[in-house]
């Protein structure tokens, strides 16, 4: 994950300073304001709940946060466009790092280990959970989803898959092989 740029205000901002970290949950749950923001940066119809819960543990300067992500979205169905119910429900696993340490040296080629790839950089005392969770759920929405629609829409647009024998993108298909 990387950071949201700075021309660009988080939809949800919940700073953590270090020093206020306990071993109680934290929840991080958007108004319906910052949900709607959530919904036009991801290209949502609604985002209409959204929780995460993590534990946060500090070892040394990193802090790592553990827990679930869990929300409730309506997105438009990739093929038909019409609007699709759908429910996430994630672990999260997430590491805070100093912005100094996150500096890359001037390579050419870096090699990413698995512990590398959920680290968020952080300055000063403090780092944003809310846009950790925000950027988590861009991730565990699927771009793809189809809806009951999907099919017919296909059809209708000469789209078909695999093993289907209609509509004229097949029939042209099938003129080819038979040539």
């Amino acid at each position: 994950m990387t950071p949201q740029s700075d021309t660009t205000a988080p939809e949800i901002t919940r700073m953590i300073d270090l020093r206020s970290i306990t071993a109680e949950p934290v929840s991080v749950v958007p108004n319906e304001k910052e949900r709607a923001a959530l919904a036009r940066r991801f290209d949502l119809v609604s985002v209409n709940k959204l929780e995460a819960r993590v534990f946060l543990s500090v070892e040394g300067a990193e802090v790592s946060a553990e827990g679930t992500l869990t929300a409730a979205i309506v997105q438009s169905c990739a093929v038909s466009g019409e609007d699709l119910a759908t429910t996430i429900d994630e672990p999260l696993a997430l590491r805070f790092v100093p912005e100094e340490e996150w500096a890359e040296e001037d390579v050419e080629e870096v090699e990413l280990t698995e512990d590398d790839l959920d680290a968020i950089p952080y300055a000063g005392t403090a780092f944003d959970l809310g846009e950790a969770v925000a950027q988590s759920l861009g991730l565990a929405i699927d771009p793809y989803a189809t809806g009951a629609e999907a099919d017919e829409a296909r059809r209708r647009h000469g789209m078909v898959e695999e093993g289907e024998a209609d509509g004229p993108l097949a029939e042209a298909l099938r003129n080819l092989k038979g040539s």
